[in-house]
């Protein structure tokens, strides 16, 4: 593999390290989502990718968090190869709060070199957030800090990004929240969502003449007054139609997470556990459940849309 990639990677890891972070809902395993974080990335690999993801945070207390993500794209053939779009729906359900989201993504890419993309993306979303009083127990009852009956609010919202794609080495800077918008809810209620800005990068490195790849990645998240970063490492088996994965995950400070998976003619399952390492303590960590699919839909190859795995590396 090319020097210059261990030392472009060494120094993305470097300056993630280096950082702290607030975020958006963290994702455990973020190379499994990559258009969740990158609208740019729709379609750029040039096959169909659906992923969708549950999570359940905080295991162990009443009314844990849960979010659901369902995200599906594309290349569009019918305009031209350098074309990509994607559909998603977001629902995080987080004690009396409800946030949903549902967004188109477009993507215009290039060929860099003879096996490289570069894509710029766009996102278009509709969001709602909901504040439900049902199930709250109040010391003092008609409290007018909190709602005496259910209220919720809409509000457009966009997204844009650069993407660069390499079988060995891909990166990515996206910004989501571009409007910064306010929901209001009710009459008296608003909702501040800041802009939340994100760096992502990995590389896959073959160990050798074995079936055996390496794959070390990191996400940093900031909206400029708080940040978070992660880093993970995979180990890939491949061997045919069929792969399996283990690795490890770290957040300075919050936590460390263990990814366990595999790919079958196309269909991929994952199990990962976020393990908090202060605060909640171990056992009450967060529990997720990736399932995804993948087909090539390169209308113009030999063989076409055989099945090949997802886009989790």
């Amino acid at each position: 593999m090319d020097k210059r990639v261990f030392v472009v990677l060494a120094l993305l890891i470097g300056f993630v390290l280096g950082a702290r972070a607030q975020w958006d809902v963290q994702f455990s395993d973020y190379t499994a989502l990559k258009s969740f974080y990158n609208p740019a990335v729709a379609g750029t690999d040039g096959k169909l990718n659906v992923a969708g993801v549950f999570s359940l945070q905080t295991m162990g207390y009443d009314k844990s968090a849960t979010t659901l993500y369902v995200g599906a794209d594309a290349p569009v053939y019918f305009l031209n190869p350098h074309h990509g779009a994607g559909l998603s729906f977001f629902n995080d359900n987080n004690g009396i709060f409800t946030s949903t989201r549902i967004s188109l993504q477009y993507a215009y890419n290039i060929r860099v070199g003879k096996r490289g993309r570069l894509a710029i993306g766009f996102l278009g979303a509709m969001m709602t957030e909901k504040v439900e009083s049902k199930g709250m127990t109040l010391e003092e009852n008609n409290d007018p800090a909190f709602p005496s009956s259910s209220a919720n609010g809409n509000k457009i919202d966009m997204g844009a990004g650069f993407y660069y794609y390499h079988p060995k080495l891909w990166a990515g800077l996206s910004a989501q929240h571009l409007a910064a918008p306010t929901l209001v809810l009710g009459d008296k209620y608003e909702v501040e969502v800041p802009r939340m800005y994100y760096l992502m990068g990995g590389c896959n490195i073959r160990l050798g003449h074995s079936l055996l790849t390496l794959q070390p990645s990191f996400l940093l998240q900031s909206d400029f007054d708080h940040w978070r970063e992660d880093v993970q490492c995979k180990l890939l088996y491949e061997s045919g139609a069929k792969k399996f994965f283990g690795g490890v995950g770290y957040s300075p400070e919050k936590s460390v997470t263990f990814l366990l998976g595999g790919m079958f003619h196309g269909v991929n399952f994952g199990y990962n556990y976020q393990m908090y390492t202060s605060g909640i303590g171990v056992i009450n960590g967060s529990h997720e459940i990736v399932i995804g699919y993948q087909t090539d839909l390169d209308l113009f190859k030999k063989g076409r849309n055989k099945h090949q795995s997802v886009r989790w590396l």
